[in-house]
């Protein structure tokens, strides 16, 4: 029996299924499952069982402390998957630097976040934050000529980071007529990007782009990469989406530019700080769509993590190559 720390919540909802799922594989999986009180901590013995742990979207916040207390009491830990896609927080680095293996969820919600970040270019492009206030304020205020926005047919995008989400950001904006500029590390063509460029080459496409938008993983390379300088490149009334990692940005950098009117807006999931402080302008900001770093919110996501895992854990027992393995942070 293979033991398998997991959270109260997802053994309730999913570990009779999960547990069957993993047995038509081949795999028999013995649940060690933490308390239901974030403050109790598994015992020793259970501890001693856990040889994979599965780090669900349930635990965090709540249960967070409670799930990492019990990995470092399981002296044989061997493999920790989590729901996540972004593992740039240290508590991973620690359990790499144990030797204990890491694989993520990178990929199962790249359709909703894609949606997202489409839904805030089209808010934008289309003027909604006009048409919201006057809703607010019960004021019929159309708009008029010279005030229609531009057709986003032929306008241009810069995708910052082709991964899963970047990738499917970059095939929805084609859908909608935008031109695509890919930005990754790795030069592989993607059929959804009318071109790719290398990071060294992003100054010198910006003063072409209509819309920057950040689908990057947070790395030395990437963080606060969009300064002043990088926002000054753009064109004015640019648009800025972000739904990777607030600390890609400059953050008060990117308010001076939006307060300014270089920057005609931006729609923000993620910031430097989270939550976002009561006190920052960019909530009252007209011109700018804030998210609490929801935008990956979709009631598929577990169906599809789930399935992430339960591969994976066919592939440790057949000693095959994990999906979404990380080496190193």
């Amino acid at each position: 029996m293979t033991g398998l720390l997991v959270s109260h919540r997802f053994n309730a909802t999913f570990g009779k299924d999960f547990v069957a799922a993993a047995k038509r594989d081949g795999v028999a999986i013995d649940l060690l499952v933490l308390p239901p009180d974030p403050e109790a901590r598994i015992g020793d013995a259970a501890a001693a069982r856990a040889e994979i742990a599965y780090f669900s979207s349930d635990v965090f916040p709540e249960f967070a402390k409670q799930f990492f207390s019990a990995t470092r009491k399981a002296p044989g830990l061997q493999w920790l998957q989590v729901f996540n896609a972004g593992v740039d927080h240290p508590v991973f680095a620690s359990v790499l630097e144990r030797g204990v293996r890491l694989t993520t969820s990178s990929g199962s919600a790249a359709e909703p976040i894609a949606q997202t970040a489409i839904t805030g270019v089209l808010y934008l492009a289309r003027n909604f934050p006009r048409w919201t206030a006057g809703q607010h304020d019960r004021r019929w205020n159309p708009m008029r000529p010279p005030e229609f926005p531009r057709d986003l047919r032929g306008q241009v995008m810069l995708v910052y980071g082709l991964g899963r989400i970047g990738t499917e950001i970059a095939r929805l904006a084609r859908l909608l007529g935008l031109h695509v500029i890919g930005v990754r590390r790795h030069a592989a063509k993607t059929g959804h990007a009318d071109e790719i460029h290398a990071p060294d080459k992003l100054a010198g496409l910006l003063p072409r782009s209509d819309w920057l938008v950040l689908a990057c993983p947070l790395t030395e390379e990437t963080r606060g990469v969009v300064d002043a300088a990088l926002l000054a490149k753009l064109p004015r009334g640019a648009r800025i989406i972000n739904i990777c990692r607030g600390e890609v940005v400059d953050e008060i950098a990117l308010i001076a530019a939006l307060r300014n009117g270089h920057l005609g807006g931006a729609y923000l999931d993620v910031f430097a700080q989270e939550p976002l402080p009561p006190e920052s302008p960019l909530w009252d900001m007209p011109n700018v769509v804030v998210t609490p770093h929801n935008s990956a919110a979709s009631a598929g996501n577990d169906a599809r993590i789930n399935a992430i895992f339960l591969d994976n854990i066919r592939r440790w027992k057949t000693s095959q190559p994990l999906i979404n393995e990380v080496t190193e942070i």
